[in-house]
């Protein structure tokens, strides 16, 4: 059973995991980091190049957000390229640092291009690109972020769950790009995308802030770290989901 050290940071320690599975779960997060990356890699150059041609700032936020999610990831691959768990350990929170930047970067863009569509800024043209982009998102990153906040939690690392959380508002932003893209293709409602927008903002700034404190979503088991499971939110949902 996993054990919660706490120290003077805030950033929970799990001791577990024997050495070999705590090297295969390294590998499983190595290996899901660099699927995030690539993915959206891609998905940043379909977005952007969608925006600038249907004028539309979803889109262009949308992959500027997919640019900062591979900047998250690109921590965390520096983090887990290390092969000694004490060296991966001592860059912990360095790596949390990065991730918590990304989401008040992401917030900060999100918020102001969402307060300047609402003030009266340039329509957004219909974008099919767009909509196929948004639903393959949808379909792609809750799954990837839910594999790496498992392998995260079991192997103690507050970092790997805290940019799984970023894949996880990746998949909200998908949800909400969908919505307004569709919303504007079939009936004109320009306002819906915005709005939303200004929600996922406010989730972005509440997820960095517990990044920057080490508090990613119960880095360890619940009951390892004498918690009730109902006492972390998306955690328990996480367990719920796998019972």
């Amino acid at each position: 059973m996993a054990v919660h050290v706490g120290t003077g940071t805030g950033i929970g320690i799990g001791i577990g995991p024997g050495p070999v599975r705590a090297a295969l779960l390294a590998r499983r997060i190595r290996l899901l980091v660099a699927a995030t990356i690539a993915y959206n890699v891609v998905e940043a150059a379909v977005a952007l190049t969608a925006g600038v041609l249907a004028s539309s700032g979803a889109l262009i936020g949308f992959g500027l957000d997919s640019v900062v999610e591979v900047s998250s990831a690109a921590a965390l691959a520096w983090q887990f390229s290390a092969s000694d768990p004490a060296v991966r350990q001592a860059r912990e929170g360095r790596t949390l640092r990065i991730v918590a930047v990304s989401f008040f970067a992401l917030a900060a863009y999100v918020a102001v291009d969402a307060v300047r569509a609402l003030a009266g800024g340039t329509e957004a043209e219909p974008s099919v690109p767009g909509i196929v982009l948004a639903a393959l998102s949808l379909a792609i990153m809750p799954f990837l972020s839910a594999a790496q906040r498992r392998a995260g939690r079991e192997l103690g690392s507050a970092s790997a769950v805290a940019d799984s959380k970023q894949t996880l508002l990746c998949t909200y932003l998908s949800a909400v790009l969908l919505l307004g893209l569709v919303l504007n293709a079939t009936a004109g409602w320009a306002f819906a995308d915005p709005v939303a927008a200004l929600v996922i903002a406010a989730v972005a700034v509440r997820e960095g802030r517990n990044a920057w404190r080490g508090e990613a979503c119960c880095p360890v088991p619940a009951a390892a770290a004498g918690k009730p499971a109902e006492a972390c939110g998306c955690c328990a949902a996480a367990e719920g989901g796998r019972a």
